[in-house]
């Protein structure tokens, strides 16, 4: 693990503090990780929105209906296990 030296605002190490308080963390550290972990997630789940989103726009404009689209998404859901058959 790397040792860093880092400098807070009051609020913010008030706020840091307040958690600790609380025994919701054993300490800083472990808030500041958590906060980096939950950006890191957040920013993975934005990127694979903004790639399908791009695939979508790429694959230009269909010429199936709304329902045959949707049709389509259940099957592959059913397909890959994500809902019941």
């Amino acid at each position: 693990m790397t040792k860093q030296s880092v400098n807070f605002t009051s609020p913010n190490d008030d706020w840091l503090n307040a958690k600790v308080a609380s025994k919701e963390y054993p300490n800083k550290t472990d808030v500041i990780n958590d906060l980096i972990r939950r950006e890191r997630e957040r920013e993975e789940k934005f990127q694979t929105l903004k790639a399908a989103i791009e695939e979508g726009l790429a694959s230009g404009i269909s010429d199936k209906t709304v329902e045959e689209i949707r049709n389509d998404v259940l099957k592959r859901l059913k397909k890959n296990g994500q809902i019941p058959a």
